[in-house]
């Protein structure tokens, strides 16, 4: 009865608009106080949890976001993109959803992926004649791929709350991530058959290629970076938080001296909205991994597994019934607070039905991705709305059509055909699955 009141207690402070860190705490102190646990154990507890290097790694992504963001590197993303799809009726879309993915591939987070490519793309969709409420629900679908494809702050929590690899994580993601990429381009090709969108014009070839040439060389920099991250990472050179700090390193000169858009002022503002980010997140960690504790120790996840199993022991139809309600974490928080929240739930249940680890990364990080796009809450959904300046009625039927069309199939897909999450993995870590 008291872990059923802190549920109601957090899904209704979440609803009401309280900051998650505060929902959070409400729920803590209710059921440290109804349990009976000892507060100097749960913060020792809390604090055991967050002391790790890995964690290192979300604020050094976190800070390259917002350099790149300023430093007009993702300008030189899309401008090549754009060249190569530009011509097509829809090229606009496909170049904002390509460009959603490298940049994601960067940053690592949703949120930043949104405010940089949504903020350059936004004006030259609305000039070529795309409804402002469908740019903004289509950079909503798109930006959550900085969760999918690696690296990725998300798959990073993932791996240090469930002790699984971290490049085995990043991996597990790719293929989704892949999948939703041509979907969603698929999806917004179809849409917009019927609007009057204007298309660049045909150029002679030695133009186009003299043209393309130029985008290409000033897009380098920009492509190069994560190819030095990966590259790091995947060829064991550097850990994930080597690897962030390594790119934060590199945006910063590449944003002042050749993109020329990283003030000195810009990076101080980079810095200080990183730590005030870093700040609530870490705050968020701690009560949050308290809060993971607390359930474990009054054993609510064999609880839920003892109830799914009532209902049916399929475990395809258990594993329908994880996702429903991995959905709906998402819908009612961040992806950051979503993992922290269900890996501790959740992850012993998926594995005693024979999940692999790994390939629960890659369902997880599709479920929590499009929760934050999925209404009434859809923390993704109202950016996207702010940052393209357009109103939320005009952005539900799009985005709905985006989530049934592109969304969906991509976690069906995903969740019941393993060999796309673990192909990878088992490629690059072999030693991990024997």
């Amino acid at each position: 009865m008291e872990v059923a009141i802190g549920v109601i207690i957090l899904v209704v402070t979440l609803v009401l608009g309280i900051p998650i860190p505060f929902a959070f705490g409400a729920t803590v102190i209710w059921l440290a106080s109804s349990l009976g646990f000892q507060t100097d154990f749960l913060l020792s507890a809390g604090y055991s949890q967050l002391n790790s290097v890995v964690l290192l790694a979300i604020p050094l992504f976190i800070l390259a976001g917002g350099i790149m963001e300023k430093g007009r590197i993702g300008e030189a993303l899309i401008g090549l993109v754009e060249k190569f799809v530009g011509r097509a009726k829809g090229g606009l879309g496909v170049a904002a959803i390509v460009a959603s993915a490298v940049f994601g591939s960067i940053s690592g987070s949703a949120s930043a992926t949104l405010s940089c490519i949504g903020s350059i793309m936004e004006p030259r969709m609305t000039k070529a004649g795309y409804d402002k409420g469908y740019t903004a629900a289509l950079m909503a679908a798109a930006c959550p791929l900085g969760l999918l494809i690696p690296p990725s702050s998300a798959q990073i929590l993932y791996a240090w709350s469930s002790n699984t690899s971290v490049l085995a994580c990043f991996t597990a993601t790719v293929i989704p991530g892949i999948i939703l990429v041509i979907l969603l381009s698929v999806v917004n090709t179809v849409l917009v058959r019927k609007m009057p969108i204007k298309v660049a014009e045909k150029q002679p070839p030695q133009v186009w290629i003299q043209d393309t040439g130029k985008r290409t060389v000033k897009a380098v920099p920009a492509l190069l970076m994560p190819f030095i991250i990966l590259g790091g990472i995947y060829g064991g050179i550097m850990t994930p938080t080597e690897a962030a700090a390594v790119s934060v390193l590199y945006a910063i000169p590449v944003g002042i001296f050749i993109y020329r858009g990283l003030t000195f002022r810009g990076l101080l503002n980079a810095i200080a909205d990183t730590s005030t980010t870093t700040g609530v997140v870490m705050v968020m960690f701690f009560l949050v991994m308290i809060m993971s504790r607390l359930l474990v120790m009054e054993n609510v996840p064999n609880q839920i597994a003892d109830a799914l199993l009532g209902v049916t022991e399929n475990k395809y139809i258990i594993l329908l019934m994880i996702n429903l309600f991995m959905i709906i974490i998402g819908m009612l928080m961040d992806d950051v607070s979503g993992i922290l929240l269900c890996t501790p739930i959740l992850l012993p249940i998926v594995t005693g039905i024979g999940i692999h680890p790994v390939h629960f990364a890659a369902i997880l990080g599709v479920n929590l991705g499009m929760g934050n796009i999925t209404p009434p809450t859809a923390p993704m959904l109202y950016l996207s709305g702010r940052v393209c300046g357009a109103k939320i009625n005009k952005m539900l039927s799009p985005i709905m059509i985006l989530i049934i069309f592109a969304w969906i199939p991509t976690l069906v897909l995903t969740t019941f055909i393993p060999e796309l999450s673990l192909t990878l993995p088992k490629l690059i870590l072999p030693k991990l699955f024997m």
